[in-house]
């Protein structure tokens, strides 16, 4: 049985900020995906088999970014390493790494949008 999410999409309102942040944060390259006239999207990489969800950075008239209730958590070998990244490309740290117990540890984070966005590490 597979995981209950499978795509995820984070809204901004300055694409190319907020794709020079996710890219320099995460050390991976974003993708265009083509979505016609209804807004642009850029697609984290992603392997359709493999374990997990495959989201997009998405940039869509009338929708704005930030406090829209729903936090994405990003897998991070140190979370602390992408933590000091966000502050490296503009972003800002809500709560240092702190540890969950026997799942491992997170970090939160705002990104250049307003978004929040959560870290998470086995160590």
């Amino acid at each position: 049985m597979a995981n209950p999410v499978g795509w995820f999409e984070i809204y901004v309102q300055d694409l190319p900020r907020a794709k020079t942040f996710y890219e320099g944060v995460f050390q991976r390259t974003l993708e265009p995906l083509n979505v016609g006239d209804e807004g642009e999207m850029w697609v984290f990489p992603m392997q359709p088999e493999a374990q997990g969800a495959a989201g997009a950075l998405v940039r869509m008239p009338g929708v704005p970014s930030g406090g829209m209730g729903t936090l994405v958590y990003f897998m991070c070998e140190d979370c602390a390493v992408e933590a000091q990244r966000v502050v490296d490309h503009g972003g800002a740290i809500h709560k240092d790494k702190f540890s969950i117990g026997d799942y491992g540890f997170i970090a939160l984070a705002f990104d250049t949008e307003g978004n929040m966005i959560g870290l998470h590490s086995l160590q």
